[in-house]
């Protein structure tokens, strides 16, 4: 979904980097997937062509943290319950 993100820390010798991949447009979503020792992160369309990828070496990862943007769950509301109104 727009909106959801994931953030790459990343060892680079003496310091450390972050990266983040984020899902910039409205029904895309961000993926990852750990394979032969590489971690990649695409973002990805409703049909699944990818985007674009970011790969790192997987012993050089430090944390990768995936954030998802809060999704309303149309069944806690009733009909008629506005939010904003008390």
């Amino acid at each position: 979904m727009k909106g959801d993100r994931v953030e790459i820390v990343v060892d680079a010798g003496d310091t450390t980097r972050t990266y983040e991949v984020v899902a910039s447009r409205a029904g895309r979503r961000v993926e990852t997937a750990v394979r032969r020792g590489v971690v990649e992160v695409s973002e990805v369309t409703r049909s699944g062509s990818v985007v674009r990828t970011a790969r790192f070496m997987a012993t050089r990862v430090l944390a990768l943290v995936e954030q998802p943007v809060p999704r309303e769950d149309p069944s806690e509301h009733t009909v008629g319950d506005d939010p904003g109104v008390r």
